[in-house]
């Protein structure tokens, strides 16, 4: 049978990519097949797969909306690309993690809230209404008057309401969040001090500053708060809005309380300057809302019983156990919805988030429990023949759990569609129909194709992945003894079951087992916190054009200044993002031209030349350079530079130093942080929190986003934290890490309800020997290859 033409469009084909540092790469890429693309981190990956192949096929779905429609949607640029043929429309599941709004939980994140709130408004018993009664973001309103409805030909038809009752499952008291907040007084204000001397200790309310202006009008500035009369502190703190006068000037007073909760505790957390956030998190004491137990719910939503469990009692559940409750409903009134209740409860047991419970908020779950939450609504899609773009899916998983997230992606392969995973552990490189490796090193040195082709030729590939794919860091043949221990007493954070451990100091302890085993929950909960103890977490950075390396880690002040005093003016001038910016970009380099819902048009800056600083900073050198060209070096040279000879900066250095050692050697100090890798932003967070002070190092998963070449750097880096004399605890799952540690504390055996105990502690070695629990399995199995 003659093949149809329409059945032979089965490659997506990129002509001359250069987003970021691609160099004019071309490629084909089989469709309806599972590829992989490795390559050292900041080596081109994302580059390829989500800035060009995914960014042209979300730009050119956009474009079929009307121009009405595009005026509210995100202007998507068009990548720096020739040509791409044959792309499909692209669903990507990344490793951002999910919001952290107070209201939003896994099961609002999902659809489970919603099915549930159907289910119990059909056969809830008591029957307490429609399914808004059972939502914790819906108050219960009532109304009252008149009701003007609009009709044809310009009439209103009017209707008296009285007592008009729309239910809605919020909890007045908290107001469906679950938790009630006061403020610690102590943090906000001191009471031996009086307003002149600085009392109020809110950032931005100096003693001398127009924010206390008012405050000092109307209560007395001179007498320490603490000798205030009840209605002076009644004034101070809780008063109504009102005029007085400050200076002749007519200006609103409010009392300290209500004005700080409207400028600071009523925005999300994340989104507040790192110092006022400080203060927001030290004076914000959160306990459960004593009015619904921390349910959200009102006590209406709470009654109705459905197979003798509330609304929210479901939600508190374990989703697998939430899964044994709705197996046990039977009325036929309900199957379907049930059956799709079921679905999404198996999704998530299947993917391995079944300890998760529904009412877990969505901003606490790790990069990769939020990648694998957004996965479960792809899971049961009818959609073929689109093309599915991961990053790195196995983030946080367990060498037992990689082998379930392996099989659904070749679920998803199998029903038809193109399967993209960037990706860096040899487990999901081993299942790729087809491999495209990038490099040969990372920023400037990458953006090439060094290998495409399948995994034999990989392996036989000189390439840096094809020669680190087999390789297996051994067991030591001599670990180091412990100088003292951390004691963990009663640990019950979460699922932890009363734990007692000692983690042991002066050596590299390594905690692990799966997902949801309580890894976490026992290392923050019980040791980060204590004095002397430095923790690296999962947080992401938050970055934009204007900040780049020099301005995240601090390099830019001591550079600033030594420019400075070399030329005799002030470190301003050095900054692109004040008093030296160029005045046509405002130090931008680029100038952005918005255009409707088209495309915004970037265009080299004319007067910089995309330099971003005013041409009379530019004649300003320290060591030959100016300051656009030191910005310009990348981290090696830069530190070669600035750490002997005319232009020695030894705070430069040091920082320098930092980020070399975690191998972002490559990196130019002027590069826009949001161009960065995952893996890239972690270590510069981790470079940076290595200069601060401390006895113990905790790092949350220091492998994210590290190719296989750069495990071996990081291991080295750990070795070199604790000949220091520093004692470092990982809370890791990749066997590299696990194999070179002194320590292994694993926790388990399961997840959620099944863990939660400490199932093995001793040496690498000892737990190969065991092999009892599923980590040692799997490192049994690991250290065998070598």
């Amino acid at each position: 049978m003659t093949q149809h033409v329409a059945d032979t469009h089965d490659l997506i084909r990129v002509h001359g990519a250069r987003e970021n540092n691609l160099k004019d790469v071309s490629i084909e890429l089989p469709k309806r097949r599972l590829t992989v693309f490795t390559g050292v981190s900041g080596s081109g990956k994302s580059s390829l797969v989500f800035a060009t192949i995914a960014a042209e096929s979300q730009r050119m779905i956009n474009e079929t909306y009307s121009t009405f429609v595009q005026g509210f949607m995100p202007n998507l640029a068009r990548p720096e690309v020739d040509n791409i043929e044959g792309v499909t429309t692209a669903i990507l599941v990344d490793q951002e993690r999910m919001g952290a709004n107070a209201r939003s939980t896994v099961g609002t994140a999902t659809d489970a809230n919603a099915m549930l709130r159907v289910l119990f408004s059909r056969i809830g018993d008591p029957f307490i209404g429609p399914p808004t009664a059972f939502a914790f973001n819906v108050p219960t309103r009532r109304a009252g008057g008149v009701m003007s409805t609009e009709k044809a030909g310009g009439k209103v038809e009017k209707k008296v309401v009285k007592n008009a009752v729309y239910l809605g499952g919020m909890c007045a008291e908290c107001e469906g969040r679950g938790t009630v907040s006061d403020l610690d007084l102590a943090e906000i204000y001191d009471g031996s001090k009086s307003l002149v001397d600085g009392a109020i200790l809110v950032p931005g309310y100096t003693a001398d500053g127009w924010m206390v202006a008012a405050f000092k009008v109307a209560v007395p500035a001179d007498v320490p708060i603490s000798k205030f009369t009840d209605e002076q502190l009644q004034d101070f703190l809780y008063a109504e809005p009102r005029k007085v006068k400050v200076d002749k000037i007519n200006v609103t007073y409010e009392g300290l309380i209500p004005k700080i909760r409207k400028s600071m505790f009523s925005k999300d957390v994340d989104s507040l300057q790192p110092h006022i956030k400080a203060f927001v998190e030290r004076a914000a004491v959160f306990a459960p809302c004593s009015a619904c137990d921390g349910t959200r719910l009102n006590e209406a939503a709470r009654s109705s019983r459905v197979n003798g469990k509330g609304i929210a009692e479901v939600c508190s559940m374990q989703i697998t156990d939430a899964a044994e409750w709705a197996r046990g409903i039977d009325d036929k009134s309900v199957a379907p919805l049930l059956a799709n209740l079921l679905h999404l409860f198996d999704s998530f047991v299947e993917i391995g988030l079944g300890y998760l419970s529904l009412d877990r908020p969505a901003g606490t779950l790790s990069g990769g429990e939020a990648q694998r939450t957004k996965m479960i609504r792809h899971l049961g899609s009818a959609l073929t023949d689109v093309t599915y773009v991961f990053d790195e899916p196995s983030i946080g998983l367990h060498p037992h759990d990689i082998a379930r997230m392996n099989k659904l992606l070749l679920e998803l392969r199998d029903k038809g569609n193109t399967v993209l995973v960037v990706e860096h552990k040899p487990e999901t490189i081993e299942i790729a129909d087809h491999v495209v490796d990038l490099g040969p090193g990372a920023g400037t040195g990458g953006g090439t194709i060094c290998f495409e082709g399948d995994l034999d030729g990989l392996r036989t590939s000189d390439t840096l992945t094809g020669r680190h794919l087999s390789y297996r860091a051994a067991l030591k043949d001599e670990v180091r003894q412990p100088t003292g221990a951390l004691e963990i007493r009663g640990a019950s954070t979460h699922n932890l079951r009363d734990v007692d451990v000692d983690v042991p100091t002066g050596v590299l302890t390594v905690v692990t087992g799966v997902a949801g085993s309580g890894k976490s929950s026992l290392i923050h909960g019980s040791i980060a916190g204590r004095d002397g103890v430095v923790v690296i977490d999962q947080g992401a950075i938050k970055g934009s054009r204007r900040s780049n390396p020099a301005t995240y880690t601090g390099l830019l002040e001591p550079i600033r200044k030594a420019f400075a005093k070399a030329n005799g003016v002030k470190p301003a001038l050095f900054s692109a993002n004040s008093e030296g910016a160029c005045e046509s970009c405002n130090g931008n380099g680029m100038i952005y031209t918005e255009l409707s819902f088209m495309e915004t048009v970037a265009t080299l800056c004319e007067e910089c030349q995309g330099k971003r600083f005013q041409a009379s900073v530019l004649e300003l050198t320290f060591g030959g350079l100016n300051i656009a060209e030191v910005l310009d070096l990348p981290v090696t040279e830069a530190h070669a530079f600035f750490v002997e000879g005319a232009a020695k900066t030894p705070a430069a250095a040091a920082i320098l130093g930092r980020l070399e050692d975690v191998g972002l050697g490559y990196l130019k100090l002027g590069q826009p942080l949001n161009t960065l890798s995952g893996g890239e932003r972690q270590r510069i967070k981790l470079a940076m929190r290595m200069g601060e002070k401390g006895g113990v190092y905790i790092l949350d998963e220091p492998t994210t986003g590290l190719h296989l070449a750069d495990v071996e750097n990081l291991l080295r880096l750990l070795d070199r934290l604790v000949d220091s004399g520093k004692s470092v605890i990982v809370i890791e799952h990749h066997q590299a890490v696990m194999a070179h540690a002194d320590w292994i504390i694993d926790l388990g055996p399961g997840a959620g309800h099944d863990g939660g105990s400490v199932v093995f502690e001793g040496t690498p070695a000892e737990l190969v020997t065991d092999a009892r629990t599923l980590t040692g399995e799997h490192l049994a199995a690991y250290v065998d290859k070598s």
